[in-house]
């Protein structure tokens, strides 16, 4: 009975301390809770990343956003917008779940950290909100902006008339994306304002302010320019059309234009040169209106000396079109006088034989190509058709007071008068030495051929050096030859003589002595 007393009485006693059990059942039932949030917090991050991934597939609303970073128009964008946004979205409330889980867990040096990282980015969301619905409401603005400019341009065959409409970038097209990505640089000082980002808005605000300050010049510039350039091209197809009405493109076709109104015809240059003449004033005033001295200053300078130019230019382009115009008729009328006249036969006048020409027989597939021969009336009116464009070529020069070039056109004008009574001197010469060679040859005397040939080369040779020396070929050597050449033949006619004449002389001089000893 003792001994079971004993027992009874040890049995009593907690194997177990209750309060630790008690702080076991409590920490496991914490830790349980965590995990309970932890998988709550995944469940939740799960369904919220395919939820996300769900409405930017559905909207494509990752497609306009990987555009925008890209700048590709395209929706099929390689930057995976929504695969980052979901993952955030996902990992975002990971990191809540676990901050909650070690809040549970109450471990506190392992969740004051991601506590405080926790607290900034939730402090930071509604700023990064702010500066979404900005951003939002700067693109629905600028789409709109853009589609509105894009189809009132576009209403206008704004492309056809400034004849552009073959390119793959139309003008409102252009701009209407300028319109676009300005609008969104007026909202980013207030999208980075809204984010506190000092450092980036300060130069960005700047920028702007001075965008904004030399906008105005811009705008009006370009009102100038668009108007000039409606006005240039109205007044162009005016004096074209105006133009094609009257006989003038029949004379340009003389020049080697063409008749047609649209193509290169006289009429349509004459318009491209008084659009010219407008355009230029109005580039000076655009310029002028930017009020942007490093530009609009050399530019307008330019121009001037462009406009200052011009009735010079167009003056010479007169005189020069007036004197090819009447050379033409000047040519065409010598030469028809020459030809009535017989001087097609100047060759045979100056004993030049011509070479007979034989027409040569071609197969059939051989192609024809027959080479026109000028006759000697055409070659004269050539050439007085190139002496006529020449005096009118130093005229033009005068005209645009280039001293260099006129310089040129004198020297080329002297040079072409040299070699012109040059040649007018070797045909006279070889006339005469032709009529001299025949009458010494019809004369019937002794030796009358070989005199007739020494006298034609006598005077060939004298006519050549007088010729060559009118052409200013070198003078002195010519003269230099010619008096060797000319003293030679007299030393060797001396030298034959009185050599060959010795015995003749010696019996002469005999008989003279004894006349002089008879008397």
């Amino acid at each position: 009975m003792t001994m079971f007393t004993c027992w009874f009485l040890a049995q009593e006693t907690p194997i177990v301390d209750p309060a630790l059990l008690n702080q076991l059942f409590s920490d496991t039932w914490t830790l349980i809770q965590g995990l309970l949030i932890l998988l709550v917090g995944w469940i939740i991050a799960s369904i919220v990343r395919g939820v996300v991934k769900k409405i930017l597939h559905n909207t494509e609303i990752d497609n306009q956003i990987a555009g925008w970073i890209s700048g590709n128009d395209s929706s099929d964008s390689s930057i995976p917008i929504e695969k980052w946004l979901s993952d955030f979205a996902y990992w975002l409330i990971i990191l809540f779940a676990v901050v909650a889980f070690l809040n549970t867990l109450q471990l506190e040096a392992v969740y004051q950290p991601l506590n405080s990282l926790l607290g900034e980015l939730t402090s930071f969301l509604p700023k990064l909100l702010g500066a979404g619905i900005l951003s939002a409401i700067a693109w629905l603005l600028a789409t709109l902006a853009k589609t509105i400019i894009t189809r009132v341009l576009g209403s206008f065959n704004l492309e056809e008339k400034l004849g552009e409409g073959n390119e793959q970038i139309s003008v409102s097209q252009t701009i209407g994306n300028a319109i676009y990505w300005f609008i969104f640089l007026l909202f980013l000082p207030s999208i980075l304002s809204t984010l506190q980002l000092e450092g980036t808005l300060v130069p960005v605000q700047g920028l702007l302010d001075q965008i904004l300050a030399i906008i105005p010049n811009v705008l009006g510039a370009s009102i100038i320019a668009a108007v000039g350039w409606v006005v240039a091209k109205i007044v162009q197809g005016v004096v074209s059309s105006l133009l094609a009405t009257t006989p003038i493109n029949q004379v340009g076709a003389k020049f080697g234009l063409s008749t047609e109104a649209t193509g290169n015809s006289l009429s349509n240059i004459v318009g491209n040169v008084v659009k010219v003449l407008i355009l230029i004033p109005v580039a000076i005033t655009a310029l002028d209106a930017l009020q942007i001295q490093a530009i609009s200053q050399p530019a307008t300078e330019m121009l001037n000396q462009v406009l200052t130019l011009l009735p010079k230019l167009l003056a010479a382009t007169l005189v020069l079109g007036l004197a090819y115009a009447g050379g033409q008729y000047l040519s065409d009328m010598i030469s028809n006088v020459l030809s009535s006249v017989g001087f097609d036969n100047i060759f045979q006048w100056l004993g030049i034989a011509q070479t007979p020409k034989t027409p040569e027989t071609t197969s059939e597939e051989t192609p024809e190509t027959t080479t026109e021969t000028k006759t000697p009336s055409q070659i004269a009116g050539i050439v007085v058709l190139v002496a006529v464009m020449l005096i009118a070529s130093l005229t033009a020069v005068d005209i645009l007071e280039i001293e260099a070039l006129r310089a040129v056109v004198g020297t080329l004008l002297a040079i072409a008068g040299q070699v012109l009574v040059g040649l007018a001197v070797l045909a006279l010469g070889l006339y005469l030495a032709n009529l001299c060679f025949n009458l010494i040859t019809n004369s019937g005397t002794r030796q009358a051929r070989f005199l007739g040939h020494t006298a034609r080369i006598s005077i060939l040779v004298f006519v050549i050096a007088m010729a060559l020396q009118q052409m200013g070929i070198a003078p002195n050597i010519v003269n230099l030859a010619f008096g060797l050449l000319v003293g030679g033949i007299a030393a060797a006619i001396a030298l034959a003589f009185g050599l060959g004449g010795r015995e003749v002389a010696a019996e002469q001089l005999r008989e003279w002595l004894n006349n002089i000893k008879e008397n």
